[in-house]
């Protein structure tokens, strides 16, 4: 193919600036509620999201990646012609990077799958032509905007209003949260656990049924109360911590639950998402090696590598604002409450792995926080930052699109 090693290092570069954006604002979802409740600080976050995101991407980030992510697009008709696909790919990663750069310039928290399916429905209506596009898919995900942060933020209400009545409200809050606490983290490590393998392994040809996937779980929700209890067993009372705030003493020992929940997350979150970065990589890499379409490419390692890099660099150097706007703007969060916003994001995200509903890990971490906030009355949300945050997501799958169709025709007239 002429021009193929160009393609490939444009594909490099986009795939990367692509993954960068994840890091700066997917990654910086999984992280807020640690960060906002100052369970962890911003550079720990960092770090755990460098070793658990990248550990998530490498491992469970598939070994074979269809050509097309998730099937929104029939690309049978361009067998003839792989080079528009290459256009359509490389315009897809760069206009799905450049949104998602200045959404978390402007500290939004969108959706980087819908990004993605954006742009490449942009290309492909362009590109190949309207019938291209399987619509029924496209419907669900507009769909998604509505279940997932709903549910999210139903789970979240009632799980917090639960802690609210065993713990928070009681008499004795300390004694209660030694007591009750182990049975939330069980339900930590068996969501987490099931998040992982149900969105995590199935990349890597890993498919269990359900039962032995639960008793899995179960088992590993066991583990995390043995290692929650000897955590939880170390936090020490200290009678001054509570003059000042009431529940300081409980809030640490969520403090500590924040630190487990926060690896987990991060490796559901990497094994997942890396492959909006990387699926369109995959594909330009097979066009390039091979000369023509298929619609499976092998994944080779260095591939996995590119996106872990860039989801860790771009964490690192511009996550701050979104986990800013997450974390601290929507409403006050401590360690009890962001606990509740990432169980039930966890849950959510496993319900609907369940049901095969296409999910944005995004809207259900703000659905879980505007549920957590709600638990506390309304007046304790920020409705301006809320209303941001729905226009931001309204607007990402048009933008992709429109991006994705002046960087093809780009495209084209620099290399045809």
């Amino acid at each position: 193919m002429d021009f193929g090693t160009t393609y490939l290092v444009l594909a490099v570069i986009f795939g990367l600036f692509m993954a960068w954006g994840i890091g700066a604002n997917d990654v910086a979802n999984a992280m807020a509620t640690s960060v906002g409740s100052k369970a962890i600080t911003i550079k720990q976050a960092v770090i755990i999201a460098a070793i658990f995101e990248f550990a998530g991407a490498i491992l469970a980030g598939g070994q074979v990646t269809s050509t097309i992510r998730k099937g929104i697009v029939d690309v049978s008709s361009l067998g003839a012609t792989p080079e528009v696909l290459v256009f359509g790919m490389l315009a897809a990663l760069l206009a799905a990077g450049t949104w998602l750069l200045v959404a978390s310039f402007k500290g939004w928290p969108v959706s980087t799958t819908h990004s993605i399916v954006g742009s490449i429905v942009g290309f492909a209506i362009v590109g190949i032509g309207m019938d291209a596009v399987y619509w029924g898919k496209i419907g669900k995900i507009v769909m998604s905007w509505v279940t997932s942060p709903l549910l999210a933020g139903v789970i979240a209400f009632m799980l917090f209003r639960s802690v609210q009545v065993v713990i928070l409200d009681t008499e004795k809050p300390f004694e209660n949260a030694k007591r009750y606490v182990p049975y939330y983290i069980f339900l930590v490590g068996f969501m987490l656990t099931l998040v992982t393998i149900m969105k995590g392994l199935k990349h890597v040809g890993v498919d269990l049924p359900i039962g032995t996937s639960v008793l899995i779980a179960a088992g590993c929700g066991v583990l995390t109360t043995c290692l929650g209890k000897y955590l939880v067993g170390r936090v020490k009372f200290d009678p001054s911590a509570d003059r000042d705030f009431h529940y300081a003493n409980v809030e640490k020992i969520f403090g500590a639950l924040m630190v487990l929940t926060a690896c987990a997350m991060a490796f559901a979150h990497g094994s997942n998402d890396v492959a909006n970065a990387i699926g369109p990589l995959a594909a330009i890499n097979s066009i390039v090696q091979t000369g023509e379409l298929s619609q499976k490419s092998a994944l080779p390692i260095w591939i996995l590598f590119v996106g872990g890099v860039g989801i860790v660099l771009g964490l690192a150097m511009y996550g701050r604002k979104v986990i800013e706007t997450v974390g601290t703007k929507i409403t006050e969060l401590t360690p009890s409450r962001g606990f509740c916003c990432t169980i039930s994001a966890a849950t959510t995200v496993v319900l609907a792995s369940g049901m095969g509903l296409p999910i944005s890990t995004t809207h259900t971490m703000v659905g879980a926080v505007l549920g957590v906030g709600m638990a506390r009355g309304i007046s304790s949300l920020n409705m301006d930052v809320v209303r941001g945050i729905f226009m931001s997501w309204i607007i990402t799958l048009p933008i992709g699109g429109v991006l994705a169709i002046i960087f093809f025709f780009i495209l084209q007239g620099i290399f045809v």
